[in-house]
């Protein structure tokens, strides 16, 4: 089987594309795989890692907020990047059986062009609000896969809808918290802290998790917290660090980007993090306790509704962006690291969000989708 997958800019959206080669390589070892995305984004860096080709086209995202020189071009690049010879010659030079987006405007060209060329098509939408790409493409599409019963209310091709729930990579669930603690040398009697606020960076995030290391972590010597700023704007934090003298402190740790996340997450004891679907999928999956940090610049707001699903069943803490100040973070840490009892009680919450028949069913689709 040859199978292009597409989607990039962020992490949220390659890692699901990642997810899904590795189902389809665990399913059929023989099968071709290849990765579309463009320049500039995350998938320029976790798509080589893994070892799969990349292509690129020519996309560029469109605000909604005003009419501007770059929304112009922006949707000219949209209008005219499905027919242009480069999107055209990738699919004609890689034959695929079946093209996959995984969202974000990466992905519209060529999943436009491979439909309107005969080729079986599936976009999968990780979140519970619809994007654009995703939005766009759902009268080209064959197949529309969904995680949030939700997301169906902004699809209008209804008859196109399979809701498979989240890919997740096979490293998700295959270590144990001994096993990971174990393999990253960290010694039974101390606490995980893992933190991030995504791919590219979050500035609010980053300096509310370095303040947390000065006035909590630092002090708690049975305490260790990585915190992962991300690429952009890692060398400022890395100089904040050094200011808040966090440099010096043993048990803290500030890198760019978790490479292993797999194996980090299983051995932490408290994961805060933003509220993308697939964080949620991962940290349900591992039933991992949690504090959940919304990002305020996504469309509709969906990743306050994301972690307000968790917040009400009693599975994660949700603090807004807004409310980062006065110490809150570390507040909320202590109420989990202090006692056993409520993480044992958020462990069993957060486990029902789970769904571990994503991969699986995602493969059946892609059967089905090529009549094999």
């Amino acid at each position: 089987m040859r199978v292009l997958l597409t989607g990039g800019m962020t992490a949220g959206h390659i890692n699901p594309a990642l997810a899904i080669a590795e189902t389809i390589l665990q399913n059929d070892p023989n099968s071709k795989i290849a990765f579309v995305g463009i320049r500039g984004g995350k998938e320029e860096d976790l798509v080589p890692r893994e070892g799969y080709p990349l292509y690129y086209v020519k996309s560029k995202g469109i605000s909604r907020k005003k009419l501007s020189l770059s929304n112009v071009s922006a949707y000219w690049t949209a209008l005219t990047s499905p027919y242009s010879p480069k999107t055209v010659r990738i699919i004609k030079g890689f034959q695929p059986d079946i093209v996959i987006g995984t969202g974000g405007y990466a992905c519209w060209p060529i999943m436009a062009a491979a439909s309107r060329m005969g080729i079986p098509t599936a976009v999968h939408e990780s979140n519970a609000f619809a994007g654009l790409a995703v939005r766009r493409l759902q009268r080209k599409v064959d197949r529309i896969w969904i995680n949030f019963e939700e997301t169906e209310k902004y699809i209008r091709a209804k008859d196109k809808i399979v809701r498979v729930g989240n890919p997740l990579r096979c490293g998700f669930g295959a270590l144990t918290r001994d096993e990971a603690r174990k393999k990253l040398r960290i010694p039974k009697e101390k606490k995980l802290i893992l933190s991030f606020g995504g791919s590219l960076g979050a500035e609010q995030v980053n300096r509310a998790v370095l303040d947390m290391m000065k006035y909590y972590s630092s002090l708690h010597k049975e305490i260790i917290h990585v915190h992962a700023s991300g690429k952009a704007g890692y060398e400022e934090m890395r100089e904040r660090f050094s200011e808040l003298g966090l440099h010096s402190c043993k048990n803290c740790v500030l890198i760019d980007y978790i490479y292993d996340m797999p194996i980090q997450m299983a051995a932490a004891d408290l994961v805060i993090s933003r509220a993308g679907a697939m964080t949620l999928s991962e940290l349900a999956l591992m039933q991992k306790n949690c504090i959940l940090i919304p990002s305020p610049n996504v469309v509709d707001n969906h990743q306050y509704v994301n972690a307000k699903a968790l917040a009400d069943a009693k599975a994660a803490f949700l603090v807004e962006e807004k409310d980062l100040g006065d110490g809150v973070l570390w507040e909320n840490a202590d109420k989990i690291l202090s006692s056993e009892r409520r993480a044992k009680s958020m462990q069993r919450a957060i486990s029902r969000f789970a769904d571990k028949d994503a991969n699986r069913l995602i493969w059946q689709e892609i059967l089905n989708l090529t009549k094999r």
